[in-house]
């Protein structure tokens, strides 16, 4: 389904970046998590791992339904879908505000509702803005996803307002009504190109585009290739790690790094900004030196930042902070660095529902990182255990980009078949 007729004005393609940043910002609020988590054990009397059972839903519930919304954009476009998901993910976060006498209502509402609107919603730049920009395509997808990064800047000072002002269920019920008028405005300016669309000054090579239609797969064909599991679990481990953080920011600052209570606040929204600009800076830099050395420089990263963490970061906030900023920018570019490695692997045609599917590793890391870390935290009493095994997870992990390489292309695949049919 056509996005726009044939007829109207081509939109300026920055314009649909802005709309697709904004889009993001109000989906991204997610991240803000850890801002709740300490009231919400509070009120209800448990422990880390029960109250984070709610943000686990959600990003689980991301991943599934952005595979759906690959699906549902080729016939519903994307402006829809992504005005669909807006909509959705701000009605599970406003119903929460009837979760005060349960933490059940608060997985169904702001775990399983919401997590379902943002897989609707997220996908959408991703599949739309790289083809806006097929000159620049790490840095499109960059653009795309690095709004969702810093979600949560915005977010957290308004919480911090709203909380004392109407309560914790109520800042919820009022986030959820913004939510859906701030995502389904902007997703209402998300569309696609017209057919054949090239920015001026671009022309693509017939190489180019000759080496584009050879490695184009579908869904299907994607899965019938190992690369596609690599990539997979490449954005599975990658994710454990900042999530790990990501999860219980707030405390971990006061907790580990010393911080006062504003301080904490403060760690929360500088984790953001690391976010979304490690989506920007690490999709664009791998237009430079590919996304296959990207993720291999963020794992080594990454498993000597973890080491650091428990080592020169306890009771020095500034340490704690730096060294966590630098691992959020990892955990942001393996989001914005993993469409480009999966377009040059199996083509952009078919971006959409191939990386939507790979999606789910974002949910199904909610299993390992953010979960070691809160039962871990519960039984030592400590985050020094979760942060050395995030280490060796990171440090292992290297071994993926070091040994993947493109798969063949499909025709390549189909002469090899046919050599070894007539040589049987």
């Amino acid at each position: 389904m056509s996005s726009q007729a044939a007829s109207a004005p081509t939109p300026n393609r920055w314009v649909v970046a802005a709309a697709a940043v904004l889009m993001q910002l109000g989906l991204g609020a997610v991240y803000a998590w850890s801002i709740f988590r300490v009231p919400l054990s509070e009120h209800y009397g448990t422990g880390i791992t029960a109250v984070n059972w709610a943000f686990f839903i959600t990003i689980l519930m991301i991943g599934f339904a952005a595979f759906a919304a690959g699906q549902l954009t080729g016939r519903l476009g994307p402006r829809l879908v992504g005005v669909i998901g807006g909509t959705v993910y701000g009605i599970g976060v406003a119903l929460a505000y009837f979760a005060q006498d349960s933490l059940v209502v608060l997985y169904l509402t702001y775990g399983f509702i919401a997590g379902v609107g943002l897989g609707l919603g997220y996908i959408i730049p991703i599949q739309v803005l790289p083809k806006w920009f097929p000159d620049r395509p790490g840095f499109a997808t960059g653009i795309a996803v690095m709004g969702f990064g810093g979600g949560s800047a915005l977010t957290v000072p308004v919480a911090a307002y709203l909380v004392p002002a109407v309560g914790l269920f109520g800042t919820f019920g009022i986030l959820g009504l913004a939510y859906i008028v701030f995502v389904g405005v902007a997703a209402f300016f998300v569309t696609n190109p017209p057919e054949g669309y090239s920015p001026e000054g671009y022309e693509p090579s017939e190489e180019e585009s000759d080496q584009e239609e050879e490695r184009t797969r579908d869904f299907r064909g994607a899965l019938s290739t190992w690369q596609w599991y690599a990539l997979w679990a490449m954005l599975f481990l990658n994710v454990t790690a900042g999530l790990s953080i990501i999860s219980d920011a707030k405390a971990i600052a006061s907790e580990l790094g010393g911080a006062t209570a504003t301080l904490a606040s403060t760690f929360v929204v500088i984790l953001a900004v690391a976010n979304a600009a490690g989506r920007l800076g690490w999709a664009t830099f791998s237009d430079y030196i590919g996304p296959r050395n990207v993720f291999l420089t963020m794992f080594l990263l990454q498993a000597v930042l973890f080491l650091l963490i428990p080592l020169v970061g306890r009771d020095v906030f500034f340490l704690l902070t730096i060294l966590s900023f630098i691992i959020l920018t990892c955990y942001g570019g393996g989001f914005s660095t993993m469409p480009t490695f999966a377009s040059a692997y199996f083509g952009s045609r078919n971006v959409g529902t191939i990386y939507g599917a790979m999606l789910t590793a974002w949910g199904l890391a909610t299993l390992l990182g953010p979960l070691i870390l809160a039962v871990s935290t519960d039984i030592t009493g400590t985050y020094d255990l979760a942060l050395y095994i995030s280490a060796g997870i990171m440090l292992v992990s290297a071994a993926i980009p070091i040994l993947i390489r493109p798969p063949e292309s499909p025709q390549e695949e189909a002469e090899a078949d046919a050599e070894a049919e007539a040589t049987a």
